[in-house]
């Protein structure tokens, strides 16, 4: 998780933006096909309002992959942290590969179930207030929301070749499928698969 920088989904990080656009316009992909990478924080992907029309101001190398799908979640916490933690703010941010393009972007507040009311200490990491999610849907709702948004922009084409980017492995590799499991949902296929940011730019660091 990042400070938070603003409410909504304008709050993702420029940061991360970048980092990734540099990681990812300069490596070149494991050949298995099986990102051996990690995730880089996605948490707050459009940061400061700009959106789809700022364009990379540089040229990248070919990709793999025709578009990168940069996610970072918020959940529930607290000290000591609660169990289980829930899904509270689910965005994801749509990057043309060939052009690191912002192209379109998802993001939804998720209603907490077992913990409803956020904790101070939640409020102070995340950025994230009570009204955010009163209301606001469940996590199956959202992930139906989802597969809807990958649908309405070809991300299910299997001609289309895409992969989430996040910031460690905890967001799609424990987050994600630990709360499916205990609500008793599935987890769609596309995000079985990730870039790990954080991996990909340990192995470019110079070694003494």
């Amino acid at each position: 998780m990042l400070a938070p920088l603003q409410t909504g989904a304008a709050r993702f990080s420029s940061y991360l933006l970048s980092r990734a656009r540099k990681v990812l316009g300069s490596q070149l992909f494991s050949p298995c096909g099986v990102p051996e990478f990690c995730s880089l924080s996605t948490r707050k992907l459009a940061a400061h309002g700009f959106g789809a029309s700022m364009a990379a101001m540089v040229s990248f190398p070919p990709q793999r992959y025709h578009y990168f799908l940069v996610l970072d979640f918020e959940a529930t916490c607290d000290k000591p942290q609660i169990h289980p933690q829930e899904i509270i703010e689910f965005p994801i941010l749509k990057l043309n590969g060939r052009t690191m393009e912002i192209e379109s972007t998802f993001h939804m507040y998720v209603q907490p179930v077992v913990h409803p009311q956020l904790t101070p200490f939640c409020t102070e990491l995340t950025g994230i207030i009570q009204a955010m999610v009163d209301g606001q849907p469940s996590l199956q709702q959202v992930l139906e929301r989802v597969d809807e948004w990958m649908a309405k922009e070809g991300l299910l084409d299997p001609n289309v070749k895409s992969i989430f980017v996040t910031c460690g492995d905890w967001d799609l590799k424990v987050m994600l499928p630990g709360q499916c499991q205990y609500l008793g949902l599935p987890v769609a296929d596309y995000f079985k698969q990730w870039i790990n940011l954080k991996k990909m730019t340990a192995r470019t660091l110079p070694t003494s």
